[in-house]
Parts: structure tokens; sequence; C-alpha cells
């Protein structure tokens, strides 16, 4: 099972992504999200280091489920989520809910701006 026991984060200039990272028992995996992504989830970001970091600790629990459901498709030593990602990982997750009302602000505005 993935875990995200370590909160680091890093922004990537040269990849405009924000870095982190997720642990199966020993094995560590490197996450990527891009500008791209958290611009979509949260349009009225600073396009600056800060404002990236930002959109991604106010969308962490998003984030993670993305990263699970990508890791779970596929095992490899890095992953970059892509909007597909996030995608995927909403259905899964109303899937589990059973049709109960997604509750998660941005988790919403995100789905939205994908249609």
């Amino acid at each position: 099972m993935l875990s995200f026991p370590n909160q680091s984060r890093v922004f990537d200039p040269s990849r405009r992504a924000v870095r982190f990272w997720g642990y199966e028992r020993a094995m560590e995996l490197s996450f990527f999200v891009s500008e791209e992504v958290l611009k979509r989830m949260q349009p009225d970001m600073p396009r600056d280091e800060a404002g990236l970091l930002s959109a991604f600790d106010n969308n962490r629990p998003l984030i993670h489920a993305a990263a699970s459901t990508a890791f779970t498709r596929t095992r490899k030593g890095s992953y970059e989520l892509t909007v597909s990602d996030f995608r995927v990982s909403y259905r899964a997750s109303l899937l589990r809910r059973r049709g109960e009302p997604v509750t998660n602000t941005s988790c919403r505005r995100f789905v939205a701006g994908l249609r």
C-alpha cells in the first residue's frame, strides 16, 4: 500500500512542477505534479514557486489520491501526474462513495474544469 508520511514537497524549475514522495514499504517513489495541473485545480494561484507550492498544499488529499491511482496502474520509479490521472482517481473515489455527494470544494472545482 502506498503512503505519504513525508509531507515535504519541492518546486522543480526545470519541469515547472512540484515534486513529492510516496512510499511502499521501504521503496521511495517520486511524483511530479505539473504547473498545468495545479493551475486547473486553483486557477487564481500565482504562477511562481510559492504559488505552486501553495496550490499543492491546498489540494494535497486530491493529489495523493491521484498518485495512489497512478501507482496501482503501473509500477515504476517516478510518476508525472497528468490530468487523466485525476480523472481516473475522481471516478474511483465516486465509486467508493457509492453516490454520496462530494464535499471537497477543490475536487469539485477541478473536475468541473476538466469537462
